[in-house]
């Protein structure tokens, strides 16, 4: 049976090249994504900026509505097809969307990371990734193997298409598909399939590509569950991400460690968070503040 840790877990991403979060507080935040900067709205932001001037070439202005809703209002030209930005070998385009964000999720880079180090040795892994978007953690898997790429927005598969050929790994062994994420997870038990590894990271609400709802309290355990059938004792991964929900890690731990009963590895949980790196920059001897963004529960059983 796998073990339960019930002290959380941070993962903390760092900046790199192509990415940085430069300063945070009063419930926004500066981040760097190649030669631009940008400000977005963070209510996890609550302590003070390090920084008095935040230069940016743009700033995403939110609505009133507390779920959605906003603009994005440019101060310096910035290319609305978007750049090409890169995480190790993996090369993706960035992109100011409707929604916010910028065509990827920089808080996933220690994910990414971990998963690589859970298929280590293994060249000929078979893993899945649902709600992939645009299929930058998808390029990451399959420098171990076969993946598959699920979400209902064609748009997004259409992208993660792009990126896999922006980054020259249009060869790698990936299936690309747009569906109902529950329903193929379903419809996989049904088959007998099963997995080396597993990465979720479900929307708080959505629609499937034939109108289907998605209500993440009602819809999420019986999708874990079913990832939970497609994994077995030889598997090595599942990881978890919940993002923007009134809801604990521990909680997450707690609806896994009753689904996986039967199998060996570890249930943790904890939280995703981002370090400042403008202290860095300024050779400020205080360490980058960490920005919490998601949690998250994980089951390990390396290899």
């Amino acid at each position: 049976m796998a073990d339960l840790v019930t002290q959380p877990v941070v993962l903390v991403g760092e900046g790199w090249d192509d990415y940085g979060l430069v300063d945070s507080g009063h419930g926004r935040k500066l981040e760097r994504y190649g030669d631009y900067r940008f400000i977005r709205p963070e209510p996890q932001a609550m302590w003070t900026p390090r920084q008095s001037d935040w230069d940016a070439h743009g700033e995403f202005v939110p609505g009133s509505d507390e779920d959605g809703g906003g603009r994005w209002r440019f101060d310096r030209q910035v290319p609305r097809e978007g750049w090409s930005l890169a995480w190790n070998e993996v090369a993706f385009t960035a992109q100011c969307t409707p929604f916010r964000h910028l065509g990827f999720f920089p808080d996933m880079a220690p994910v990414w990371d971990w998963m690589r180090r859970m298929l280590a040795g293994c060249d000929d892994a078979n893993t899945l990734n649902l709600f992939g978007y645009t299929g930058v953690g998808t390029l990451a898997l399959s420098a171990h193997g076969q993946v598959t790429h699920v979400d209902a927005s064609k748009k997004s598969v259409a992208q993660a298409r792009e990126n896999a050929a922006l980054a020259g790994l249009e060869d790698r062994p990936v299936r690309w598909l747009v569906d109902d994420a529950a329903k193929f997870a379903a419809r996989e038990v049904r088959r007998g399939k099963r997995y080396d590894g597993i990465i979720l990271d479900p929307p708080k609400f959505g629609r499937g590509p034939g109108g289907e709802t998605w209500r993440l309290e009602e819809g999420l355990p019986g999708l874990l569950g079913d990832c939970r059938q497609l994994l077995d004792a030889e598997s090595r991964f599942l990881f978890l991400t919940v993002y923007a929900v009134r809801m604990s890690s521990l909680a997450l731990a707690g609806l896994m460690d009753e689904l996986f009963a039967g199998l060996p590895g570890t249930i943790e949980h904890g939280d995703l968070a981002v370090r400042e790196d403008a202290l860095r920059q300024a050779q400020d001897e205080r360490q980058g503040r960490l920005l919490p963004t998601a949690i998250f529960a994980r089951w390990s059983n390396p290899g």
